[in-house]
């Protein structure tokens, strides 16, 4: 059975593709065979990713699905035998889940001897509102045999509502029986974490590049090497969901 992940909000620029390429370079640092798709028909960022061979798939003519495009896509998911990662763009986000509910795509899925794992984003400050709101559109749409993966991702601010932390937020206690894992991203300083982390997401290197640069100062690299860790530790403690 392969496990297809699909990384869904409508919100831009919260960390879908660092979300998908960390995603992968887990899933190949343990060995396995992986399929990568980027359906961004705007900023295809995963697929910039030439280490992970991701493949650019547009399944949209204008504003809309391209029926064509989109069935290629099925055909591609339901005949693999290796896990398959799809990042999914902002402006993908509300014709690609109409298609996939249409189309009862959760439910041919493992029909077909798949899963499909939903994977969305959560942000800080001006973000937090459209990033809630995306999550239960999501949450509403999809049936209720969707696994669903949250990611706290605290690049735009903190988190917080009223006090409260995304666990004791409404849109989460109302929707806790349909999220099967957390993953928290830390929260990296700009100066020094967050600096190395973001330049070599600009260059569209995987961390195992990065590593193995000799052009890097030694403590970027072992920077670098601290935050792969932090995330593929945060990414074992769900194993069992995304495994």
């Amino acid at each position: 059975m392969a496990k297809i992940h699909m990384i869904l909000q409508g919100k831009g620029g919260v960390g879908k593709s660092f979300i998908a390429s960390t995603l992968a370079q887990h899933k190949l640092a343990k060995g396995k065979k992986l399929i990568c798709v980027d359906t961004d028909p705007v900023n295809a960022t995963f697929h910039g990713f030439k280490k992970l061979n991701v493949r650019k798939i547009n399944v949209m003519s204008g504003d809309e699905i391209d029926p064509r495009k989109f069935d290629d896509l099925i055909e591609l998911i339901v005949k693999s035998e290796s896990d398959v990662i799809i990042d999914n763009g902002a402006s993908t986000f509300v014709p690609m889940s109409h298609y996939l509910i249409s189309n009862q795509i959760p439910a041919l899925l493992p029909d077909m001897g798949h899963e499909l794992v939903i994977h969305t984003v959560i942000t800080g400050s001006q973000a937090l509102l459209d990033t809630l709101t995306g999550f239960a559109n999501l949450i509403e749409s999809f049936p209720k045999e969707t696994v669903f993966v949250v990611w706290l991702n605290p690049y735009w601010g903190e988190i917080e509502m009223d006090g409260k932390r995304f666990e004791e937020m409404k849109t989460y206690l109302d929707n806790k029986s349909r999220v099967s894992a957390i993953i928290r991203i830390p929260n990296y300083k700009t100066d020094t974490f967050g600096k190395d982390l973001s330049e070599i997401l600009q260059s569209k290197l995987t961390f195992s590049e990065a590593l193995e640069s000799k052009s890097l100062p030694i403590m970027v690299r072992q920077r670098l090497n601290i935050i792969r860790k932090q995330l593929f530790t945060n990414i074992e403690n769900v194993a069992a969901v995304l495994a």
